[in-house]
């Protein structure tokens, strides 16, 4: 049988032409699978803190999703964990001192882009949600420079909104690690009592998954930063946070009417 009769039982099909935006991520994501040793690791965070903090800023007019309660705690992960905000170059890892976060977004299934916020380890709670919208927005409207896609030292990417339990990510390379933010659904949860014994709770689960490479650090590593990550989310009083933020905005929007 030739080569097109056994193609034929395939059926009839729609030909896509590849856009040059597919073909320059099919490029980039085969030259990171190929450079970087890529491993995966997850675990479960406890987002109740952050609801909490969520709803005292709807109270206040505020709309606020997980993405910059993430980026936070990522920050003052990266201060222990310094060699996730890295990359690897020849036979040297250079750790950056500071934290160019990108955010992965996706522009209405086409294809991805990632704006990059600069500094977001000076950023507070509503900086980093003002800074996540406004890249964002122009992101998906073709309004970005080239400029706010470089430079970027690591990468969230979130699905969550659809619910994900947790994705395997592809490292943007040269970058040494990707977090992967996924769906936050109600679940029961075993709580330890104090004396002893567990009760059952529900409670907004969602899991974090960190793809990395293991050229640049070990599982130990990795699963430590994990575990420092999602006791920054569980543990910060996160509605303290939100209101410091909130009211600094207050003064220097008087301090700009003045």
């Amino acid at each position: 049988m030739s080569g097109d009769a056994r193609e034929d039982l395939r059926g009839p099909a729609d030909v896509i032409r590849l856009s040059a935006i597919r073909r320059r991520i099919a490029k980039h994501m085969r030259a990171s699978k190929a450079a970087a040793a890529h491993t995966l690791m997850a675990i479960e965070v406890d987002y109740s803190a952050v609801d909490a903090a969520r709803a005292s800023g709807r109270s206040a007019g505020l709309k606020l999703s997980y993405l910059p309660f993430v980026a936070r705690s990522l920050a003052a992960t990266v201060e222990d964990f310094p060699r996730l905000n890295a990359s690897v170059e020849e036979r040297e890892l250079h750790v950056y001192t500071r934290l160019n976060l990108g955010i992965a977004v996706d522009l209405d299934f086409e294809g991805l882009i990632v704006p990059v916020i600069r500094g977001a380890a000076d950023m507070d709670l509503l900086q980093l949600s003002s800074a996540i919208e406004d890249l964002s927005g122009r992101a998906k409207a073709g309004k970005l420079d080239v400029n706010e896609v470089a430079g970027g030292t690591f990468t969230i990417t979130n699905a969550g909104g659809y619910g994900t339990l947790f994705t395997g990510a592809i490292i943007n390379h040269p970058q040494v690690a990707i977090l992967s933010t996924d769906g936050v659904l109600p679940k029961p949860v075993a709580i330890a009592r104090e004396g002893g014994g567990y009760d059952v709770a529900v409670r907004p689960i969602g899991v974090l998954a960190l793809t990395w490479d293991h050229r640049a650090f070990d599982g130990a590593y990795t699963a430590a930063a994990l575990q420092r990550l999602k006791h920054q989310l569980e543990s910060r009083d996160w509605t303290a946070e939100l209101e410091a933020a909130q009211s600094l905005r207050a003064r220097l929007e008087d301090q700009k009417r003045a």
